[in-house]
């Protein structure tokens, strides 16, 4: 943080700070949750909380962290996806009347009326290229870089911090806005706010700047990608079990880190789950207790019971009938996908089921199939096949158009009934 902004904070009066938010995308990431959680603390501490919703810099794109130029959206996108980021926002924070009452802005609706001669003359002029250029996150793509891949930087991605900066005047001047947050790669861009600030007041401007590590894993690697991809805040993007799923499988050196700062727990509690985890690291105590918090606080206790129900499907034996269709087939995404003809099914045992019927796939002969039925190791649907001449149909279908074939402990195939 810039010296001076921990007395700012600290005068019993409420400050107003901001972060903002890229409308690229139709929803926030965890990535950004991290930030937001920066907003929570603030209105929590008695500060009045910001988010700005960058409209307009969202069709420009900021440099920073990046090593090539970003596709622009066009409006309707860019406008569809500011609801979306504000609908998510609003779980978070207190919109309430009053002094520490959140605030959505979005940057569009003042730059609009901002024409190009007047942004240069009234704005431009107060900083040199020299200033800018010398930002980390400018300084990374001037002239392209064959080793990172980087392409240079265009005009247009040059001139985001000055965008930006205009923002933090903007908000200063309008909603009396004096503190600016974000990640740590955010902190060429705030600090030009606050120089900007200064000098368009003639030195009687006083702005702050506060930022948060960038989130990343003990490795040094970013957080916040799975194995399918972004883990998003909507739900039709990542499901609250795929959610729920990625705290839960939290490497155990990144636990504490992350309790930290994804939920609003207390140290004595936290210490409290860590010396618990720490007498038997296999229960995870930390991992259930933080995924337990961030899934209830980003869905809702519904949606956590849900997907505690499916994580237990595989490791628990919770009922399958429970599920619905969206989320069995996120529990078995990972598993082997078989189809079998619906017309086909009155006339097939469990034996040619699962061996003839499948391809092969789940037991490449009816001997072996036969076999382990007699040992008792096959079920469907968690019911154990009781003789291999069982007829197919015995079972009830899940949703009427799949079964769960499990094979000895851990082998399971999801058949899909055609």
């Amino acid at each position: 943080m810039m010296p001076g902004t921990e007395e700012h904070l600290s005068t019993g009066q409420p400050v107003t700070g901001y972060i903002g938010f890229d409308p690229t995308a139709p929803s926030l990431h965890i990535g950004n949750l991290a930030t937001i959680m920066l907003l929570v603390h603030l209105q929590r501490a008695g500060h009045r909380p910001v988010a700005l919703v960058g409209g307009a810099t969202g069709m420009i794109g900021d440099p920073s962290g990046k090593s090539a130029e970003r596709n622009l959206l066009d409006e309707t996108t860019l406008r569809a996806n500011q609801a979306g980021i504000q609908a998510q926002l609003e779980k978070f924070l207190d919109f309430s009347e009053g002094p520490t009452g959140a605030r959505v802005v979005n940057n569009y609706y003042w730059f609009k009326e901002i024409g190009f001669l007047q942004f240069l003359r009234d704005v431009g002029k107060h900083l040199t290229v020299n200033y800018m250029m010398a930002k980390d996150s400018v300084k990374r793509r001037i002239g392209g870089n064959e080793d990172t891949g980087a392409e240079g930087i265009s005009y247009t991605e040059f001139s985001y911090q000055l965008l930006q900066g205009y923002d933090f005047f903007h908000l200063y001047e309008t909603l009396g806005t004096t503190l600016q947050m974000g990640a740590s790669d955010q902190w060429g861009n705030i600090t030009t706010g606050t120089e900007l600030i200064r000098r368009l007041t003639n030195g009687e401007g006083k702005a702050y700047a506060l930022t948060g590590q960038l989130i990343t894993k003990a490795d040094g690697t970013k957080y916040g990608k799975s194995e399918t991809g972004t883990v998003w805040l909507d739900p039709t993007m990542t499901s609250p079990y795929q959610f729920y799923q990625f705290f839960l499988n939290s490497a155990d050196a990144d636990a504490p880190r992350l309790i930290r700062v994804f939920t609003l727990l207390s140290q004595e509690e936290i210490e409290t789950l860590e010396a618990e985890h720490a007498q038997a690291p296999h229960l995870r105590t930390l991992q259930k207790a933080l995924a337990k918090d961030v899934t209830i606080r980003v869905h809702s206790e519904a949606a956590y019971e849900a997907a505690l129900a499916a994580s237990q499907v595989l490791f628990g034996g919770g009922d399958l009938h429970s599920l619905d269709e969206p989320t069995l087939l996120d529990v078995f995404a990972g598993v082997p996908h078989l189809e079998v003809e619906r017309a086909l099914l009155p006339t097939l045992t469990a034996t040619d089921l699962l061996s003839v019927a499948t391809g092969g796939q789940v037991f490449p002969s009816k001997g072996e199939a036969r076999k382990m039925m007699q040992q008792g190791g096959v079920s469907l649907n968690r019911q154990k096949v009781a003789t291999p001449e069982q007829p197919a149909t015995d079972v009830p279908l899940l949703l009427d158009k799949y079964l769960v074939a499990q094979k000895g402990k851990k082998n399971y195939y999801l058949l899909k009934i055609v």
